[in-house]
């Protein structure tokens, strides 16, 4: 929120597609930018997923089926997303979502680099929900 001034565009309309999982952004200036919600989740400002500091950003996988359940409004400066994967700690102020929206081709490739580094999936892992019970 450092860039965050007088300024700094902001939002006109903020819409959710859910279906789509797509969240529209009008900013005051004219632009437009579309962000998927799997996006918005794995690039969440929360230190859960950025870390403290550069360097500590934590990857985030399995997230290409998420989408938002709640769009809160933060002071005048950011929303809060509430994500169907429970994660909700994230402030996107207004330059953040600005940026994000002038770089999101860039970040994404960045991201999807990451994934393919770590040997990673966007796809869930609904191994992990499933509990092995043996007869006996």
């Amino acid at each position: 929120m450092a860039g965050l001034t007088k300024e700094t565009p902001h939002p006109t309309e903020i819409k959710l597609h859910q279906k789509s999982r797509i969240l529209d952004i009008t900013f005051s200036d004219g632009k437009t930018f579309q962000f998927s919600c799997e996006f918005l989740r794995v690039h969440s400002p929360s230190a859960e997923v950025s870390g403290h500091g550069p360097g500590q950003e934590v990857l985030q996988t399995g997230k290409k089926m998420v989408n938002i359940q709640k769009i809160e409004p933060v002071g005048n400066y950011a929303i809060q997303l509430n994500f169907t994967d429970g994660h909700n700690t994230g402030l996107y102020s207004w330059d953040l979502l600005y940026n994000y929206g002038l770089n999101q081709d860039k970040i994404w490739q960045r991201y999807l680099q990451r994934m393919e580094e770590a040997g990673a999936s966007r796809e869930p892992d609904f191994r992990a929900k499933t509990t092995n019970h043996s007869c006996k």
